[in-house]
């Protein structure tokens, strides 16, 4: 399952320009086994916005806990630009911390491989974002890779969300060891699917989304 980790640099994320606050909370599946949640919270304050991302899973075979997984990121954005991250990543035990701070046209990224630094506007993995469909490169937060993508266009398709059919956009990210499927209703993000090892899937489900 630690191959798993890099859907879950999820993990947080900047919405269009939201005026006030914007929230999603998701059931996440492995196949068709409930096995945490994921909650996504976006403030937005004098055009910035802080973004809070907090997931826990933990996947349990014949009862007995196999794998654990907690995280938890805060962003700052700025303009649709990474400008602050600070996340914290446990799996089985095991902690990993990135730090990322922008100052001028350079973001740079402390990780457990050393420092980095960039150059240019840059998005994590903001999927509730749909300007991310437009990136070539994204900041996984859980790790501080920054990661070339590929990011196509699979057309429309009916989805059930929140009990009702909703017309959507089916979007997919692909890069090294990756592919997610993203879908959106009226430029809303609703719903997430993505390869897991093992040929597994891993699936979120909306429960709740507020915007304000």
């Amino acid at each position: 399952m630690r191959g798993a980790a890099w859907l879950l640099s999820a993990l947080a994320f900047l919405a269009a320009p939201v005026a006030g606050a914007s929230e999603w909370n998701f059931r996440v599946f492995l196949d068709d086994r409930e096995i945490g949640r994921h909650v996504f919270k976006v403030r937005e304050s004098s055009g910035a916005q802080q973004v809070t991302s907090e997931a826990r899973f933990d996947v349990r075979i014949l009862f007995i806990p196999a794998w654990r997984y907690d995280h938890r990121a805060v962003e700052g954005w700025d303009d649709g630009c990474l400008r602050s991250l600070d996340a914290s990543t446990v799996t089985n035990g095991e902690r990993i911390s990135v730090m990322a701070r922008g100052q001028g046209e350079r973001l740079t990224v402390e990780r457990p491989e050393g420092r980095d630094e960039h150059r240019g506007c840059l998005m994590s993995f903001a999927y509730w974002d749909p300007r991310i469909l437009e990136a070539t490169r994204l900041l996984n937060s859980q790790t501080g890779e920054l990661m070339p993508v590929e990011i196509t266009s699979l057309g429309t398709e009916r989805l059930e969300v929140l009990g009702r059919e909703r017309m959507t956009e089916r979007h997919r990210i692909a890069g090294r060891n990756l592919q997610i499927d993203l879908w959106y209703a009226d430029g809303r993000w609703i719903a997430l699917e993505a390869l897991a090892p093992g040929g597994r899937v891993l699936r979120y489900e909306l429960t709740e989304e507020r915007a304000s």
